[in-house]
């Protein structure tokens, strides 16, 4: 990575949290994962945000996706998954390192998970109340 900030937690990670990498990204266990499996993929550069990244970052951003996903189904058979990212302090991102979630759901994991993401605004989330009126 280039310009490793000392504070980084993605700059200097530890090896054990590796689940899998690739020469412009790699995949690491969420320290204060929201399920068993959760991951998080990360540039090996360090850029803050989703515009900063390459094209080619991007790409191997992506194809992270689905490796760590294989990782994650072998290790844990989740049944489902939510993937994603907060990209700006107002959209919630705590580590100015960029970084996608790849989050595995389980059955029963939450009493009703209809609206997945759209819970980052609560009062967003479920849509579908209004379209049974």
């Amino acid at each position: 990575m280039s310009e490793h900030p000392s504070d980084c937690v993605f700059c200097g990670v530890d090896e054990s949290r590796i689940a899998w990498n690739s020469p412009l990204v790699l995949a690491v266990w969420d320290g204060f994962p929201v399920s068993p499996g959760h991951a998080l993929i990360v540039p090996r550069r360090h850029v803050a945000s989703w515009d900063a990244l390459t094209r080619d970052e991007k790409a191997a951003i992506l194809a992270g996706v689905d490796a760590v996903r294989a990782v994650i189904a072998s290790r844990y058979e989740p049944d489902a998954y939510n993937v994603g990212f907060n990209d700006g302090v107002v959209a919630g991102q705590t580590v100015m390192h960029f970084h996608m979630h790849v989050i595995p759901r389980y059955e029963g994991d939450t009493p009703d998970p209809r609206g997945g993401i759209r819970w980052v605004l609560g009062d967003k989330a479920v849509y579908w109340r209004d379209a049974e009126k």
